[in-house]
């Protein structure tokens, strides 16, 4: 397998007046699933498409392994790309499509039958080899696409949005079924999604990036718990983190009349406009007599063992929605007021103006 090097690659399409991606830097290890995820039209695509040989690169280098590719052909570069589109052939059976590429590779037939037997034992196909991509299902015709990859034994998986067209509870499965696979095979993967929930759920280290560049390269826990700015921490999380205008008052986060408690990391760097925010999950619910922001609930999300709360404060300087995540037993309806806080270390706190991140 190999390491994946951006060195300042940079894409710029004809007559656009900026470039869609200004010039990246990420290495990605050997045999890690690194997950690029952001809003369309953020350039994960791009940087995809360009290690895969689809996209021109207008300066900077990539690299796998040693061996600089940014010039080199597709076909040389010992990548396997997997398209959200699945792109198999209608005519040929699920066997045929899996060993495409094997043949037209002049590989010869005995080992090309050994690898999509392989292939399939290992995605569950061993029943459907005979069958045409119109008698599978969506989740089989995708799992026939990462088939036809794994045969080639590559040093890079690209997958572009492999899950998009299929419906929630499989994608739900083949996410865990392309993870699952991956760690098997241990092969350096790239994949892009604007799903942040399949983003956290499968990546070793996860890129957000925005209008082309990156914003954080970390851990999905560490994204989660310490975003370095406000894009982040809006981005990353559903329901996203509840994100308050509040000003800096000797120490302390002051909403209006409320005063929110900080972290002593953050509170000797706050000064004028500063944002907090809480995760739905970090807020208590506490009696009326004990202060707290009041929350006027305008929706109850049931989810079983908790619920989402989704209401309005009328403290100034409040954002139109904040959401509280609670326990099924606490009784709380529609048009209820209630009270909420939360511990210091659970608050964080980001410049307004420039958006980073002031909590340690």
């Amino acid at each position: 397998m190999a390491t994946v090097t951006f060195e300042k690659a940079q894409r710029w399409y004809p007559g656009a007046d900026v470039p869609a991606v200004p010039g990246i830097d990420l290495e990605i290890r050997d045999g890690e699933f690194m997950v690029l995820v952001g809003p369309s039209g953020c350039g994960k695509s791009t940087t995809l498409r360009m290690l895969a040989g689809l996209e021109e690169v207008n300066e900077g280098k990539i690299f796998i392994g040693d061996r600089d590719i940014t010039h080199i052909p597709p076909k040389d570069r010992d990548i396997a790309m997997v398209f959200q589109n699945y792109a198999l052939y209608p005519h040929m059976s699920v066997a045929d499509n899996m060993a495409f590429a094997l043949k037209m590779a002049k590989v010869p037939a005995d080992e090309r039958q050994k690898r999509v037997e392989e292939a399939a034992r290992l995605l569950g196909l061993t029943d459907y080899l005979a069958r045409k991509p119109k008698a599978l299902s969506g989740g089989q015709r995708q799992r026939v696409a990462m088939g036809r990859a794994i045969v080639r034994n590559p040093q890079v998986f690209c997958m572009d949005e492999p899950l998009s067209n299929l419906d929630a509870k499989m994608r739900v499965q083949t996410r865990t079924d392309i993870a699952k696979l991956q760690s098997d095979l241990g092969v350096t993967t790239v994949y892009v999604t604007h799903d942040q929930v399949e983003a956290m759920t499968m990546g070793d280290r996860v890129a957000v990036m925005k209008d082309g560049y990156l914003q954080q390269v970390d851990s999905p826990l560490n994204l989660y718990d310490r975003p370095v700015n406000l894009f982040v921490a809006g981005f990353i999380g559903s329901p996203q983190m509840n994100l308050i205008e509040a000003k800096a008052a000797d120490g302390q986060a002051k909403i209006g009349e409320y005063l929110v408690p900080v972290d002593g990391g953050a509170s000797h760097k706050m000064r004028g406009n500063i944002t907090v925010g809480v995760r739905p999950e970090a807020w208590r619910v506490v009696p009326e007599s004990e202060g707290g922001l009041p929350v006027k609930v305008t929706v109850v999300e049931e989810l079983g063992a908790d619920a989402f709360v989704y209401g309005t404060s009328g403290v100034a300087g409040t954002p139109a929605n904040i959401i509280v995540r609670v326990s099924q037993r606490d009784s709380v309806r529609k048009g209820d007021v209630i009270h909420v806080t939360t511990d210091p270390r659970s608050v964080h706190v980001f410049d307004t103006e420039s958006g980073e991140r002031l909590s340690d």
